[in-house]
């Protein structure tokens, strides 16, 4: 199996699959993305309405599509994918979609049904696969590479309405993954179509001794949580004391540095960590080198064209809402150093859709990037904007410091003495830090202070306090499945806002 992996690996690059892209590159590919995307849809509802058969092969191309259609989120593209949901054909793209995602709504609390047509589905099967390829290129031993793969993720028994599937994408995907994939992948197809999380984890715990890993993919809360299952079960000191060949994990969905610590102590030895951007919408973007810093290669050819939103008062609300005279950016207009919001048009049939993200890019010579968080998930109450990336990083700083593991954690913006403060619930296992909460609360304000001058302004005028309950992880675990949202692609949201927030509230006073 590794002299496969190296064929297939000498294959890649003779056909450029790895060369390096740089942004101006990137948007000439990016055009002849945006031209085919038209092209194929001119004929649909969306297509005609929008008049894209005007826009194919125009001489100013972006600036006819940015002109006739309105860039907007999942509730602007929504009476569209409804119409599709009802079983009418050719309404945002020409194919028939068999598969819906349901994503697991971290902004709002409501579930999304995204289209995945089956065009976009051989794209993330190959970016998968390329992703794979680009580990073998690093330093990882590729004969321990080429051991079982074990992806973590939703049920493969998906819901159908008689017109149509829906679940998971992981379930979506992991249902119809490459031959090669088949031969390497676990669990089999019997643990794949476990819906209830609990068990699903239990059944990999009692096979896991019997299975040779070397390479896992999942998001790190229930990986975290499978991996100290299995260790619990065998009664080992690691992982490695199970699977041996374990090197590389890919992780995607949420923020890694929380977990680090935790999933560190969990290893024998050092195993090397490499992020994927796969989103229910497509798949984005993935990590190809070790020494970048986090940042992701952004896939050019793999169905979709981005646009940049800067992400400023300019073009979004201070609840992180889109304003109408928002202005798109396109890749050769972009910098390495603002923060943008993506817009992606895509071979699922979305248009000018804004997933919810925001990004940085690392490297312009290479066109990477690094998800900062979500347009919703921020506080900014008085002027603070405190975004998610200041969140994991004070987090990780705080944890660092008193040698803990703060694997999960949520932030509320909240009234206090006619002014506003900061509410964190911060997940610790250790009863004894959790006798020091105010020493925490002082470390993490005064953390927070020096990675965002906002932060540190308003923390002296109308930010009056910041409030910290440290809590058992199985708190927050058993909120996500009280919600519903327990398993693959579920993810505790890391700001809390009206709905939400009343319903974590009302279970932790009924679960003191």
């Amino acid at each position: 199996m590794a002299s496969l992996l190296q064929r297939l690996l000498t294959e890649a690059k003779n056909r450029g699959v790895f060369t390096k892209v740089n942004i101006e590159e990137g948007e000439v590919i990016q055009s002849k993305t945006l031209n085919k995307l038209l092209d194929k849809a001119q004929q649909t509802a969306f297509g005609e309405s929008h008049h894209f058969s005007e826009l194919v092969n125009s001489d100013r191309l972006l600036t006819d599509y940015q002109e006739a259609v309105a860039m907007g989120d999942y509730l602007n593209i929504l009476p569209w994918w409804t119409r599709s949901r009802a079983g009418e054909e050719n309404v945002t793209w020409p194919e028939s979609i068999k598969n819906y995602a349901v994503s697991s709504g971290t902004s709002d609390g409501s579930s999304k049904y995204i289209p995945v047509s089956d065009q976009m589905l051989k794209y993330i099967r190959r970016a998968s696969m390329r992703q794979v390829l680009s580990i073998i290129q690093t330093d990882v031993p590729k004969d321990h590479i080429a051991k079982k793969w074990l992806m973590i993720g939703g049920s493969t028994e998906l819901e159908y309405n008689g017109m149509y599937y829906s679940g998971d994408l992981s379930g979506i995907t992991t249902g119809s993954v490459p031959i090669l994939f088949q031969r390497l992948s676990k669990p089999g197809i019997h643990i794949r179509k476990e819906k209830n999380w609990t068990d699903k984890i239990a059944k990999i715990t009692e096979e896991a001794k019997d299975w040779d890993v070397g390479m896992i993919a999942g998001v790190p809360a229930w990986v975290k949580l499978l991996v100290e299952s299995i260790i619990e079960h065998y009664n080992v000191d690691s992982i490695h004391d199970i699977w041996p060949h374990f090197e590389a994990y890919i992780h995607g969905g949420v923020a890694l540095s929380p977990y680090r610590k935790s999933l560190d102590g969990l290893m024998g030895r050092p195993i090397k960590y490499f992020e994927t951007y796969l989103a229910s919408e497509g798949f984005l973007a993935y990590q190809t080198r070790l020494d970048n810093e986090g940042g992701m290669k952004l896939l050019l050819r793999n169905g979709i064209y981005y646009e940049f939103v800067p992400f400023n008062r300019d073009n979004f609300t201070e609840n992180g809402e889109l304003r109408k005279e928002a202005k798109a950016l396109r890749l050769a207009q972009v910098n390495d150093k603002d923060e943008y919001a993506i817009l992606i048009s895509t071979c699922s049939g979305a248009w000018r859709y804004l997933i919810g993200d925001t990004i940085r890019f690392t490297n312009l010579d290479r066109c990477e990037i690094k998800i900062t968080g979500r347009t919703k998930h921020f506080l900014s109450l008085c002027g603070e904007h405190l975004s998610i990336d200041n969140m994991n990083k004070a987090i990780e700083l705080v944890s660092e410091e008193y040698n803990v593991s703060f694997d999960e954690f949520t932030v509320c913006g909240v009234p206090y003495q006619g002014f506003f403060a900061h509410e964190w619930y911060i997940s610790c296992d250790d009863e004894n830090i959790r006798t020091k909460t105010e020493e925490i609360r002082y470390k993490l304000d005064m953390t927070l202070k020096v990675l965002n001058d906002d932060y540190r302004v308003e923390r002296s005028a109308a930010l009056k306090n910041i409030i910290v309950h440290l809590l058992p992880s199985s708190k927050f675990y058993e909120w996500l499945r009280f919600t519903g949202k327990e398993g693959a692609q579920g993810k505790f949201p890391r700001v809390l806002k009206k709905e939400t927030l009343q319903s974590w509230r009302s279970f932790l006073k009924e679960n003191k």
